[in-house]
């Protein structure tokens, strides 16, 4: 069925840039994400799963069309929501789209202790407090249930998601974030405002590996896997890289937080 959604949506009238972004989600979706979780025994047909930040929800979709039940994407971004719904239309999935902030809004009653399966891909790196996301989310999964986590570290080359600010050919190189502020906000000052203010914003977060394995201690999750990426699997479908992931390197701290571009781990909810 997956070639077909993928038909479904490329023969749609949907804008192209929707088209693209939804499609290398979707295929990262089904050609790594599901494969593992299926494989370590996180995820298994029937699942119930939730995905915070899903955008347009390619990976909820993907998750879906291989057996996900009571599927739930939420983002703080109405439009992206709406892209959502109208995508999930056309390929015919049972995918719902809700505005939810796990920051500075409690998660509805009806999703409490729902959920086998949560995602959190490249989200909790933009959330001012680890803490108190994790322990929100922590009350949307079952006891046993599982939360997938990837982020890439605020040290790393493109840590400071300087490679978003378009028309700025200076925030293509790596590292520049983490020069002094006032050199690093007068090289980026070309472009578009609301991703300069992010990029100012993360500054303050700079979520590190370490940062992140503290933040679960007393959240009501435990690690129960967790791994890192020189060229992270997402590299396959938008630049055709190969995934180098980093084993034992991972153990030198200096490596580790400068040199990986995903950190990625599996919790369980206890």
């Amino acid at each position: 069925m997956t070639d077909k959604l993928r038909s479904l949506i490329f023969d749609s009238d949907i804008p192209e840039n929707y088209k693209y972004y939804w499609g290398y989600m979707y295929d990262l979706g089904r050609e790594i994400i599901v494969p593992f979780l299926s494989k370590n025994l996180f995820f298994k047909s029937g699942d119930s799963v939730i995905e915070i930040g899903s955008a347009e929800g390619g990976v909820l979709h993907a998750l879906a069309d291989k057996g996900a039940k009571n599927c739930i994407g939420t983002d703080i971004v109405q439009s992206r929501l709406d892209m959502g719904d109208k995508i999930t239309k056309i390929i015919g999935l049972d995918v719902n789209f809700v505005n939810n902030d796990i920051i500075y809004g409690e998660p509805p009653e009806e999703w409490r202790n729902k959920y086998d399966l949560a995602i959190l891909r490249d989200v909790i790196e933009h959330l001012d407090d680890t803490s108190i996301a994790l322990k929100n989310i922590r009350k949307v999964i079952r006891k046993d249930g599982f939360l997938f986590v990837t982020f890439p570290p605020y040290k790393s080359p493109y840590g400071g998601h300087q490679h978003t600010l378009s028309g700025n050919i200076l925030s293509k190189l790596p590292f520049i974030h983490l020069l002094p502020q006032n050199i690093f906000k007068n090289l980026i000052k070309s472009g578009r405002e609301q991703d300069i203010e992010e990029v100012v914003r993360l500054i303050d977060i700079q979520l590190s590996p370490k940062k992140f394995q503290n933040a679960v201690k007393n959240s009501g999750f435990e690690i129960v896997k967790e791994d890192y990426y020189f060229f992270r699997p997402v590299f396959k479908m938008k630049f055709g890289l190969p995934t180098i992931k980093m084993n034992f390197l991972s153990k030198i701290p200096i490596i580790q937080d400068y040199f990986t571009m995903e950190a990625s781990f599996v919790l369980k909810a206890i």
